[in-house]
């Protein structure tokens, strides 16, 4: 359906209000901000600004939405034969390989992730949409395969791959803030992708299995030596 004027002029506002919002938030921190600054500078009134955001968090991730659908659109539209895992396998690479913004490795990545740090308010706020994010990815997960409502696993397989991804994100922005070249980060950030994906798809179950090695035979003799003294103890 083509988008008429009225939708297409509220999506301009929208969309003024939140780059001006983030370069503000950008020069002097998101705390420095207020929203009637903000609307100023966008040449709205406060009232417009939160006719379009609910909170001044939301004006910072002005993008959640688009984040939500994004995260349930890998499952949905996922290839046939194709598992969630390796569709999530596939769109994080394509995303690393166009430097895009929807797992944070977009130029500038590093700053937006300061910011966050730096605010209590707003760290509280992302840590609720990754909930969001979560329990929507969840329920994508559950319709596609038919899984009952009490079944947990696509819970668990949501928790695990956005887990993963966001565990990713973070060493990226970690080692931007650092001044890391970017090349160096990203050559290393896709051998990391791969053992993550790799361990996501083959399974957990043998992780940190204990070598049976020297190590565990000396283990064994010890513990032998241990009983044999309680039975001399014993006979004492």
């Amino acid at each position: 359906m083509e988008e008429g004027l009225r939708e297409r002029k509220k999506r301009e506002t929208r969309r003024r209000i939140a780059d001006v919002a983030m370069w503000l938030f950008m020069s002097r921190g998101f705390d420095n901000v207020t929203v009637a600054e903000v609307a100023r500078a966008a040449d709205v009134s406060v009232n417009t600004v939160f006719n379009y955001f609910g909170t001044k968090e939301d004006l910072f991730l002005d993008r959640r939405d688009d984040l939500r659908e994004l995260r349930t659109r890998v499952v949905r539209e996922r290839a046939p034969g194709e598992s969630v895992v390796a569709a999530f396998r596939r769109d994080f690479f394509q995303a690393l390989d166009e430097g895009d913004w929807r797992y944070g490795f977009n130029e500038g990545a590093e700053v937006w992730g300061r910011l966050v740090g730096e605010s209590a308010s707003l760290a509280a706020r992302a840590r609720e949409l990754e909930s969001e994010i979560e329990e929507d990815l969840a329920a994508a997960i559950a319709e596609e395969t038919g899984a009952d409502d009490d079944d947990l696993t696509p819970k668990l397989v949501a928790q695990h791959i956005l887990g993963l991804t966001r565990l990713l994100g973070r060493h990226y922005t970690l080692r931007s803030t650092a001044g890391e070249p970017r090349e160096e980060i990203l050559a290393d950030l896709r051998e990391r992708a791969r053992a993550g994906f790799d361990l996501l798809e083959s399974g957990i179950g043998d992780y940190g299995r204990r070598p049976l090695g020297a190590d565990a035979a000396e283990d064994g003799e010890a513990a032998g030596d241990e009983e044999d003294d309680h039975v001399e103890g014993d006979q004492r």
